[in-house]
């Protein structure tokens, strides 16, 4: 039966390329090309007979091992491990199993595997950051001409090119794409020292196997370990997801908030047949930026456990063990979910751009009073002298709901320091979108070249 309380499990969310990496024997199938890997370069370097690492690949890559049966054996150690390497031995010939799992410990495998999993999880996850980059850029410098509201603390503020909302979100996920080949070196991490990281059974050589395994794994070869991969190699990992979600989320919230009834500048997509409400027909809710937002909050969650777990006792123990099954699938499959969303949301985005004009005009003018202050500081007006007229005018316009530039051109304090064609000129919004042109096409530039070998 499945139930209906994890949705990552009965498919609601997660990819099924993402969903294959954390399958139950996917992830024996990792444990058990470290366990062939491991014998194939411990035979090469004469740590075990020079004829048996190949067949113990040969049998651990075979298919052959299930985990049905290994279920089937743990019911009786109840040693998950210790089942499948006893699983692999039932493959082997009765000359090959002594050498199975040679100088290995437990979590020689489960460390291991999860770095093939999170290996592979960033294979999926890097191009759809990157993906996301090129999206935000590319909107970015196709609405860069547009004048609109900047909005601080929820007011209007000033004047922004609309590109430059999507500029700032590029430039971000630029950046996790360079922080995802940052923290390579340090989370894809192979583990084969043995039961205290000493790698005892194997002696000197024991550096020389995981080193072979390591480059056979495409994996970075432990510098020092306790019987464990250090925890805050895992925390990194799931930190660096959740500030991708927190980006996403970003974005989410932004969209969520322009697509307000009483904002109207942009709207996901609503498809034919699409039902917005059980009980109004009318509305178009944001309904996928939501859902971001949502996962978003599971997403950091999983950082506090993370934490917790870098502490362990002595060379290790086992508090980690039992979170670390739901936190590194978890995180991986909904920041995947999350960038599948937030790519169909913003490819498929509606920009209303009558709307974001009809938007700069809300506060009858008053949105341009930063460039009226400025102008008579060119005059010569001290600044907190402007400031005041400024701020008094527009006071009383808005008491009388007149037009800011009406008021302007009826006030002596600006009358006498600027011509009627000066306040024209003030007024004009393509006038006031600063370096934003230059800004956006930098972040452009940037996010071609930081993603250049997924184009």
């Amino acid at each position: 039966m499945i139930l209906a309380i994890l949705p990552i499990d009965n498919g609601r969310y997660g990819t099924k390329e993402m969903m294959e990496i954390f399958s139950e024997q996917k992830k024996i199938n990792y444990q058990l090309e470290i366990e062939g890997t491991a014998a194939i370069s411990q035979s090469e370097i004469g740590v075990i007979p020079k004829n048996i690492g190949k067949r113990i690949l040969m049998t651990a890559t075979s298919g052959k091992i299930t985990a049905k049966r290994i279920k089937e054996l743990e019911a009786k150690s109840d040693h998950d491990t210790a089942a499948l390497v006893e699983s692999l031995s039932e493959k082997c010939p009765k000359d090959v199993r002594p050498w199975i799992h040679y100088g290995l410990t437990s979590n020689d495998l489960v460390d291991t595997s999860n770095s093939m999993q999170m290996r592979d999880a960033l294979q999926i996850i890097e191009p759809k950051v990157a993906k996301m980059a090129l999206i935000l850029a590319k909107r970015a410098v196709r609405h860069a001409k547009i004048p609109a509201v900047g909005r601080t603390h929820g007011q209007h503020a000033s004047i922004i090119s609309f590109g430059l909302k999507f500029a700032n979100w590029a430039a971000e996920m630029a950046k996790h794409v360079e922080r995802i080949e940052e923290i390579k070196k340090r989370i894809l991490i192979c583990k084969t020292l043995g039961v205290v990281g000493t790698g005892s059974l194997m002696g000197a050589k024991s550096l020389e196997v995981q080193k072979r395994v390591s480059k056979r794994l495409k994996l970075y070869p432990a510098e020092v370990t306790t019987q464990v991969v250090p925890r805050e190699r895992y925390a990194e990992y799931v930190f660096e997801l959740a500030l991708i979600g927190a980006t996403l989320e970003k974005i989410a919230i932004e969209i969520r908030n322009l697509q307000r009834t009483e904002i109207g500048e942009v709207a996901e997509q609503f498809k034919k047949g699409q039902m917005g409400s059980s009980a109004v027909p009318v509305k178009k809710n944001p309904i996928k930026s939501e859902r971001v937002s949502s996962l978003s909050k599971i997403m950091r969650s999983q950082i506090g456990i993370t934490f917790e777990n870098i502490p362990l006792w002595h060379e290790r123990d086992l508090s980690n063990s039992a979170n670390e099954r739901f936190v590194l699938p978890t995180a991986s499959i909904l920041v995947d979910e999350m960038l599948e969303t937030m790519t169909k949301i913003i490819s498929n985005l509606i920009v209303n751009e009558q709307r974001i004009v009809e938007n700069l005009y809300i506060t009858k003018g008053q949105i341009f009073a930063e460039f009226v202050l400025e102008a008579l500081i060119k005059k010569g007006v001290p600044r907190f002298v402007a400031y005041r007229d400024v701020q008094r005018v527009a006071f009383e316009a808005k008491d009388k709901e007149t037009q800011y530039i009406d008021a302007i051109k009826n006030d002596k304090a600006f009358l006498s320091r600027l011509s009627e064609k000066e306040i024209d000129l003030i007024f004009s919004p393509e006038r006031h979108l600063g370096a934003s042109s230059a800004i956006i096409s930098n972040v452009n530039k940037t996010v071609h070249k930081t993603v250049k070998k997924f184009i």
